[in-house]
């Protein structure tokens, strides 16, 4: 309950302000245009509270997941307007049907008698097609600053770095009968050249290898030396189960040094071999494992075997010790919680933290391309993607987590992610506006009302679909869910 309480606020945060951005984007270019905004709303729903200044209603809603800008003219339906309405009063056909329900001859007026909004100056569709096209660029754009606001802000302030790291890609562990393992790839290499990155970091590998799912890659690494030319498959994810690189089977030597233990716990393992609280742990079985994830990764393996730690306490390296790995939460371990990374704080001048932040955003906006083109090649399940639950999942473990950079990084990359998707020309969304504004300054006039409706109608029931496979696809996922499979 815990974690879906922090889930739920850290994602309502996150989006809420990431919309709200956005709109406040078409917001400001409409004003500066001279369109009229009706309303600008935080959250959907029944208005709590707010105030009209002008002709606009500044107003908080019910329910607080994103926002709205409201401008006269703005949708098809608001093109016309009956004889003695107020300009841009929603006239479907429907609408203006039950509005003359109650007059003596029961039939609506021909269209050539509805009032066109063309003479209203304030109306979004009175304004030349190019300004309507920046309004419609100005919200991605917005969230295009914010993205890079934000990780200027971070590097600028915080740039937290590892008290000590491991610069180059190293091996730590491989898992026996693994992908890695088939691969030719052993404990200690170093990767020189991964597909066509050389000298790559594990955020590039990870992101190359996410782009490749099931794919092989070459791949070239440094054992002892010398240059070992290798060939790895990268395995696809478990049906319903994202991407994860130690999938196959090849584990980070991120930080140097032994395994540092911050607590045991009662009644485990660790503490029946004689494990205490500051220990550090450096070796198991003659292995040195300077992370967590690789010593579980080989306890699993073991299936439960004994394994024979070398434990440094106080700077003084014990006799050996025997411990016996249990299972808990289907997972063998020993019971004990690893001290974390240190972190020091280097905030950057102003001119580096404006290349980093430019490098972050360059970075993830063409990912999204080469994820959706892994798409479209099939080279990326579509079952890889994330919806509201996936991204409030997210939002929570990087509220969670130690650290501020996960949380910039982030709320960065949502940014980014709702910018660049707003500009597909697509119906509904931002650059399908556009699409349909530069189709008619092409033929030199306005597509016809009914026909704009139409699409947007069919747009609508396809992103209606797509989002209902989304919403199911981020529920499969769920722990609840992947506990009960076998």
């Amino acid at each position: 309950m815990h974690e879906f309480l922090i889930a739920v606020v850290a994602f309502i945060l996150l989006v809420g302000v990431m919309v709200v951005v956005h709109e406040f984007g078409h917001f400001a270019v409409a004003k500066l245009c001279g369109v009229r905004v009706e309303a600008f709303s935080v959250g959907f729903g029944p208005r709590l509270f707010g105030v009209k200044y002008g002709d606009t209603d500044y107003k908080i809603c019910l329910l607080p997941l994103g926002g709205y800008v409201k401008m006269t003219g703005e949708t098809p339906e608001q093109n016309l307007s009956l004889p003695g309405t107020e300009p841009g009063t929603p006239v479907l056909y429907q609408a203006a049907e039950k509005a003359l329900s109650g007059s003596p001859e029961k039939t609506l007026p021909a269209p050539e008698n509805y009032e066109s909004l063309a003479d209203d100056p304030g109306a979004f569709t009175s304004h030349p097609r190019w300004q309507r096209m920046l309004i419609g660029v100005a919200g991605p754009v917005a969230n295009f600053i914010l993205a890079f606001g934000l990780m200027l802000f971070y590097f600028g302030v915080f740039n937290e770095v590892p008290k000590s790291e491991v610069t180059t890609a190293t091996i730590e562990w491989v898992s026996p009968g693994s992908a890695a393992a088939t691969a030719g790839i052993q404990t200690g290499d170093i990767i020189r050249h991964f597909d066509s990155v050389g000298n790559p970091d594990w955020d590039a590998i990870n992101r190359v290898s996410a782009l490749n799912q099931g794919q092989t890659l070459p791949l070239t690494v440094d054992r002892g030396g010398k240059a070992v030319q290798l060939s790895l498959r990268v395995p696809p994810p478990a049906k319903n189960q994202d991407f994860d690189l130690l999938d196959a089977g090849y584990y980070p030597e991120l930080v140097p040094g032994p395994i540092e233990v911050k607590e045991v716990e009662p009644g485990y393992p660790a503490v029946q071999a004689g494990l205490r609280d500051g220990d550090a742990i450096q070796s198991v079985d003659g292995h040195e494992f300077h992370t967590v994830q690789a010593l579980l990764a080989y306890m699993q393996q073991g299936a439960g075997k004994p394994i024979t730690l070398v434990v440094i306490r106080n700077g003084v390296t014990l006799p050996p010790m025997v411990a016996h790995p249990t299972k808990i939460e289907n997972a063998w371990k020993l019971g004990f919680a690893p001290r974390q990374i240190p972190f020091r704080h280097e905030p950057l001048p102003l001119d580096q933290a404006y290349s980093k932040a430019k490098a972050f955003c360059v970075d993830n906006s063409t990912m999204i391309f080469d994820v959706l083109g892994g798409i479209f090649t099939h080279k990326v399940a579509v079952s890889q993607l994330s919806g509201p639950v996936g991204i409030a999942r997210m939002a929570g473990e990087a509220a969670e987590t130690r650290g501020w950079l996960p949380k910039f990084a982030l709320a960065a990359g949502i940014s980014l992610n709702l910018g660049i998707l707003n500009l597909m020309p697509f119906p509904i969304l931002d650059g399908g506006l556009i699409m349909l504004l530069l189709i008619e300054s092409v033929i030199r006039r306005d597509i016809n009302i009914d026909v704009k409706e139409r699409i947007y109608q069919a747009a609508f029931v396809v992103l209606l679909v797509f989002f209902a496979f989304i919403i199911v696809n981020d529920v499969t996922k769920l722990p609840l869910f992947t506990h009960l499979k076998p």
